[in-house]
């Protein structure tokens, strides 16, 4: 028997030796783990990375919510709502999927509903956009399933697809400083009791010498600017879970600043700790199962607060929640694709077309989870792209998905303990995701006043205008008049026609 033989055999020996036997071995033919060429100690590794990474959502997407969902705990409501789209999507990519991937709640999606749909004055409710949500499933689920989905990517201009990251997470980023009160609004009254809009939006003031500032009233913009540079620093030096250790100091920062409020009897400061309160977690279960869950059934088809408002009819309802789930759609697709390809590609889970592996799998995981968010009582359910965190880690199977999913079910049960971040804590994670979406401002062809006018009119309306949904709206409708000015007029597509003649409506009967 010759050494190379023999060698051969020994670690085929060790091969087996070393392979999970049992429960854990049909685990591993399940998963695939050892074919993988992974191990069980990674995928724990993997799966507790990505869930460090991206637990924040759970107290970010509750600060949101709990401005709209009312009732008595608003907060654990949307609390228990988001860990439950999170634990099925999740676990969705795991036993579905199979793939070392989580998902959430998407940001942008859910500003695109608090702030846009419920607080921007449209007299729509939060159980309203629950149906929008539901729809956006449903839709994602017939694009998926049928093939379509490739034609409705294809059919978004390539100015206005680079620009919708870019122009959510401006959005974002506008929305966590306007939480931390790092950007402000300057409006005063003038002597004749008329508003002075002055330029509509500043900056803070630090200044310690005015009256009109506070010691309670400063801390807060002041940590926030410091959790953000933090999570800056923690990433530049490949700390995991950054976003996370970031909210968590800011949060122990600002109780420190506003303990030594108290001290000189700050009136903000010593209201904070009167304030502060541990119920039982029990009792967000409550509030979902009363608020949440299911309400997009018994009150979400009832419109008539939209309809009660000046110059809205059943024309500009149809209308309304055409173009509405339409950009839930688009903004969860872009999302999740973009995603998908960016996270695989890190862990080389591509095919050899440089398509991720079990593509189709992972979108029905998404359409269906999102579908069951929208029951929950939570917004558009995606792909995370600090998965891709995990799958740098090492993560390669549906294992690791496995793990993550198991640690949000944990969580669940410590809503009490996350109601006492503060605002400003998590104003930071939405700043510094507006700071990570801004990359794909560089695939816009600057060069080209075309595409450079499109993409530039998508992401400015989307922050300035208060609207995601509108930014993309405009950049189509510019596509459009751009190539029809410039005889170019060939290459837009009739689906591309169609959702800029939908926009349109929009604009003009909305």
């Amino acid at each position: 028997m010759s050494e190379q033989t023999q060698q051969t055999e020994q670690e085929e020996v060790v091969s087996e030796e070393q392979a999970p036997k049992g429960f854990l071995g049909k685990v591993d033919n399940f998963f695939g783990v050892k074919k993988s060429g992974s191990n069980f100690r990674t995928e724990i590794v993997a799966g507790l990375t990505t869930f460090m990474a991206m637990v924040y959502i759970l107290m970010v997407n509750a600060g949101m919510f709990q401005l709209v969902i009312g009732g008595d705990d608003p907060y654990g409501a949307a609390y228990i709502a988001t860990a439950i789209g999170a634990i099925v999507g999740t676990l969705l990519m795991a036993f579905l999927a199979k793939m070392p991937l989580a998902q959430a709640s998407g940001m942008g999606v859910n500003a695109f509903i608090v702030y846009t749909l419920v607080l921007g004055g449209t007299g729509l409710s939060y159980a309203n956009c629950m149906v929008f949500t539901l729809l956006d499933g449903v839709i994602f689920l017939i694009l998926t399933t049928t093939g379509l989905r490739q034609k409705i990517f294809e059919a978004i201009p390539a100015g206005v697809r680079h620009a919708i990251p870019v122009g959510i997470g401006l959005f974002i980023a506008f929305i966590g400083m306007q939480n931390a009160g790092i950007i402000v609004s300057n409006a005063s009254l003038n002597a004749d009791g008329s508003i002075n809009p002055g330029t509509l939006v500043g900056f803070v003031s630090f200044n310690v010498l005015s009256d009109a500032n506070t010691y309670g009233g400063m801390i807060v913009p002041f940590v926030a600017l410091v959790g953000v540079i933090a999570i800056a620093i923690m990433t530049k030096k490949n700390v995991k879970g950054a976003i996370l250790w970031g909210i968590l100091g800011t949060a122990v920062l600002y109780y420190a600043l506003a303990g030594l409020g108290c001290a000189w009897n700050d009136a903000a400061c010593v209201s904070l700790f009167e304030s502060i309160s541990l119920s039982n977690p029990f009792n967000a279960f409550a509030a979902w199962g009363k608020d949440s869950v299911g309400v997009v059934f018994y009150e979400g088809f009832d419109f008539s607060a939209y309809l009660g408002t000046a110059g809205n009819n059943a024309g500009t309802l149809v209308v309304l929640i055409i173009t509405t789930a339409l950009s839930l759609c688009m903004i969860d697709m872009f999302d999740t694709i973009g995603t998908l390809y960016g996270a695989c590609s890190k862990g080389n889970l591509l095919d050899e077309n440089g398509t991720p592996i079990n593509m189709n799998k992972m979108m029905l995981s998404d359409a269906i989870a999102t579908c069951t968010g929208a029951i929950a009582g939570t917004s558009t359910v995606t792909t995370f792209v600090e998965s891709s965190s995990g799958v740098a880690a090492g993560g390669k199977t549906g294992f690791t998905a496995l793990v993550t999913g198991v640690c949000f079910i944990i969580a669940m049960f410590l809503s009490p303990i996350a109601q006492l971040i503060p605002s400003c804590a998590t104003a930071t994670a939405l700043i510094w995701v507006g700071v990570l979406m801004m990359t794909s401002v560089t695939k816009i062809d600057w060069s080209d006043a075309a595409e450079a006018i499109v993409a530039f009119l998508t992401f400015i309306v989307m922050v300035l205008g208060y609207s995601i949904s509108k930014g993309i709206g405009i950049g189509i409708i510019a596509y459009i008049i751009v190539c029809v000015c410039t005889g170019k007029v060939k290459e837009v597509s009739i689906p591309t026609w169609v959702i800029g003649i939908v926009f349109l409506a929009t604009f003009l009967l909305t």
